[in-house]
């Protein structure tokens, strides 16, 4: 499984969650809403300097994206790719299958 985020994505954590060189986002699972690889369940990210067990990561531009090793089971065997789409402004989550 990997984890990666396009040059928008990224400076959006910039500008919005204002992160700094150092900083770590974990995304994890909600139990409501609903995604492409679970029903029922969605994704959502946190600012984590603490990660427990670091399931997968990425690092970018001084920062590390991550998730738990306990909320891998929600992938499903699909990489996770972050976008941000301009015109609804907010980041977008996609997924692929591992090694597609």
């Amino acid at each position: 499984m990997e984890i990666g985020l396009s040059t928008a994505a990224i400076q959006w954590f910039k500008d919005e969650v204002e992160l700094k060189k150092g900083d770590k986002v974990r995304f994890y699972v909600k139990i409501y809403g609903s995604s492409p690889v679970q029903e029922g369940f969605s994704l959502a990210f946190t600012v984590d300097n603490e990660p427990i067990d670091m399931g997968v990561k990425t690092e970018k531009e001084g920062l590390t994206f991550f998730i738990e090793g306990s909320d891998l089971w929600f992938f499903n065997g699909h990489d996770l790719f972050v976008d941000y789409n301009k015109q609804v402004d907010e980041l977008e989550f996609s997924y692929t299958l591992s090694g597609k």
